[in-house]
């Protein structure tokens, strides 16, 4: 039985980690540690707040006591770290607040669970889940893989790059028992409204304008987020120790061409006729820094732990598209912050 820490379970990502973990898994222990910033939504774990594996602790990962209490508590051989601010223009705005949550943050879980583990590493793993952003841009050929050298030029990248470097360090220093995975752009259900995919559907439905930043041409390999959990259970439980591996949906578009896509298949899921909403296009000034390219070859993880995508783009674009189609309430509530009340209802008596 693994007793596992999960930061961040109740994101995007997080939260369908946790929805495979805890259903594949019944004999694990599952702990949620989540602060719950904007991004994080428990109307994501609905399907499992009552399993008797799970259960969820709203705080903060830059929180040594309370850290430390709960590895004490819980007796932890596992964290699986997913807890991170993840956009770029928000830390353009405050990178500040990326530098605690992503690089403070990192560091108060690896110091806690070494002193944790102390003098027995031996079935402990801290695994850390990452980000393609922190290799910089790629031309139009060549791929980032598990050797690329670091070039983030983003606060956001820049501190996703930090926390990977505080992790290796703890392997080479502690020998602390380590994994880092990097992955390219997730889509699929649950995603925060004000990434670009889950934005342009809200808005190709209520008819509004869909940015793209510059001319369109920026070019993101994009990953099916329950493929990404897939990946994040093979590494947790067949990834060396102390190795790093690329995770990759095999998918290159560019902006453009995205956007045009999910046009074509939100107007034909809407009934709409096929482009009716190209219209709604809109370009604007260009992010500052926006890097031109990224594309994973994630070869390592296909053959030393056998798994690939199981969808490629347009099958993944149009079950998330009718997942956010099925799923009115779960948008307006995000919308408009009516989601941030849950934990209040749920956890508070």
């Amino acid at each position: 039985m693994k007793r596992i820490l999960v930061t961040g379970g109740a994101g995007f990502i997080g939260s369908h980690v946790i929805k495979l973990l805890v259903e594949k898994y019944p004999n694990y222990q599952l702990v949620n540690l989540d602060s719950l910033s904007y991004a994080g939504n428990l109307n994501n774990l609905t399907s499992v707040q009552a399993a008797p594996n799970y259960s969820f602790v709203k705080g903060d990962i830059c929180d040594a006591s309370l850290v430390k209490k709960l590895f004490k508590e819980h007796r932890f051989d596992t964290v699986v770290h997913l807890a991170a601010e993840s956009h770029v223009d928000r830390s353009i705005e405050d990178p500040l607040h990326f530098a605690r949550t992503n690089v403070m943050g990192t560091l108060t879980l690896l110091q806690e669970a070494r002193l944790a583990w102390e003098g027995d590493f031996s079935g402990k793993l801290f695994y850390h889940i990452s980000t393609d952003e922190v290799f910089g841009s790629l031309s139009h050929e060549g791929y980032f893989d598990e050797s690329t050298a670091y070039d983030p030029h983003s606060p956001y990248s820049a501190s996703k790059a930090s926390s990977d470097h505080f992790v290796r360090a703890f392997y080479d220093t502690y020998q602390l028992p380590i994994v880092i995975s990097n992955c390219s752009n997730n889509y699929g259900p649950n995603q925060f409204p004000e990434k670009l995919i889950p934005l342009c559907i809200n808005n190709i439905c209520n008819g509004k304008p869909l940015p793209i930043y510059g001319d369109g041409s920026n070019v993101r390999d994009w990953l099916y987020v329950e493929d990404h959990a897939r990946a994040i259970d093979v590494v947790l439980h067949r990834g060396k120790i102390g190795e790093t591996y690329a995770i990759g949906g095999d998918n290159e578009y560019s902006n453009l061409a995205l956007v045009k896509l999910l046009i074509e298949v939100t107007d034909a899921l809407l009934g709409n006729p096929i482009g009716h909403s190209e219209s709604l296009i809109q370009f604007v000034t260009d992010r500052k820094g926006h890097d031109y390219r990224y594309a994973i070859d994630a070869s390592k993880i296909k053959r030393e732990l056998n798994w690939s995508p199981s969808l490629d783009f347009e099958q993944g674009l149009r079950a998330t598209v009718q997942w956010y189609l099925e799923h009115p309430e779960w948008v307006k509530a995000v919308v408009s912050g009516a989601y941030q009340d849950y934990y209040d209802k749920m956890y508070k008596h």
